[in-house]
C-alpha cells in the first residue's frame, strides 16, 4: 500500500521544479508537476493533492486568482511560494485562503516544516479536547489554560483570541482576519485594538512577553502562533 502523500508544484520555472521535486521525493512524498495556472487546476480536479504549492508569477494568470479559484472547492493545504515579498502580496494570498507563505530564495528546511504544519492543519479532524504545547495546556471542554499546571485567568476576550491563535498552530493569521473573526467585520482596520489584546496575553502567557515563545509577530502581517525553539 502506497501511504505516500501527494504534492501538486505549480510553477512555471524549471529549476525550481527540479529542486522541489528532488527534496519532496526524497523526504517521502511523491510530486505532481504543472509549468502553468490552466494546468495546474486541472491536475488538481482530476488527482487531488494533498498539498499545493503555488507559484504566484505564472504565465497564463495570476497566482492569486488560482488561488481564490482553487479555494471554492479545494479543502487541502495550499503554501505560496513566490518571489513577491511584499506585506500587501502576502496578506492578500492569506486572506485568499493560502496556508502558508514563502518568498524565494528559500531553505529546503523551512519549507519541509512548513509542509508538514499545514498538512497537520488540514487533516487532523478529529475532535481535539485538549490543545497542548510544551508547558501551556489549553482544555476546550472546561474552557481552562494552565502553564505547569498553574490556572491561568483570562478575559473572555483573551481566551478567544488564544483559541483562534491556537487552534491555526503554525499558520500565519492577518491583522485583518483576527480582527473579523474575533470581534466583527467593523474592526478590520483596528490592527492598534489587536496588538494591545496581544500584549495582555502575552503577559500572562508568555515567560518573557518581550521575547515571546508561543505568539510571534509577523511583521506587518500577523501573528503565528507556534512554540519557538529555545535558543
Amino acid at each position: 500500500m502506497n501511504s505516500k502523500m501527494n504534492i501538486l508544484i505549480i510553477d512555471d520555472e524549471a529549476q525550481i521544479r527540479k529542486l522541489l521535486e528532488i527534496t519532496l521525493d526524497s523526504n517521502n512524498f511523491n510530486t505532481m508537476l504543472a509549468t502553468a495556472a490552466k494546468e495546474g487546476v486541472n491536475m488538481a480536479v482530476v488527482h487531488p493533492p494533498d498539498l499545493i504549492i503555488l507559484d504566484l508569477g505564472l504565465p497564463d494568470e495570476d497566482g492569486q486568482q488560482v488561488l481564490v479559484k482553487l479555494r471554492e472547492w479545494y479543502l487541502g493545504a495550499i503554501i505560496i511560494l513566490s518571489v513577491r515579498s511584499s506585506e500587501e502580496d502576502i496578506v492578500q494570498a492569506l486572506d485568499n485562503g493560502a496556508n502558508d507563505y514563502l518568498t524565494k530564495p528559500f531553505r529546503t528546511g523551512e519549507l519541509l516544516a512548513r509542509i508538514r504544519t499545514s498538512l497537520r492543519q488540514t487533516q487532523n479532524t478529529a475532535v481535539v479536547q485538549k490543545l497542548e504545547f510544551d508547558n501551556l495546556v489549553i482544555d476546550l471542554t472546561a474552557r481552562t489554560v494552565s502553564i505547569d499546571g498553574e490556572p491561568i485567568k483570562l478575559t473572555a476576550t483573551e481566551y478567544s483570541l488564544l483559541i483562534l491563535l491556537a487552534k491555526n498552530d503554525g499558520k500565519v493569521l492577518t491583522h485583518q482576519y483576527i480582527l473579523k473573526q474575533i470581534w466583527g467585520p467593523g474592526y478590520t482596520l483596528q490592527s492598534q485594538y489587536l496588538r494591545v489584546f496581544v500584549g495582555q496575553l502575552r503577559k500572562k502567557i508568555e515567560p518573557n512577553s518581550n521575547n515571546p515563545k508561543f505568539i510571534l509577530t509577523e511583521s506587518g502581517i500577523g501573528y503565528r502562533f507556534c512554540v519557538k525553539a529555545e535558543e
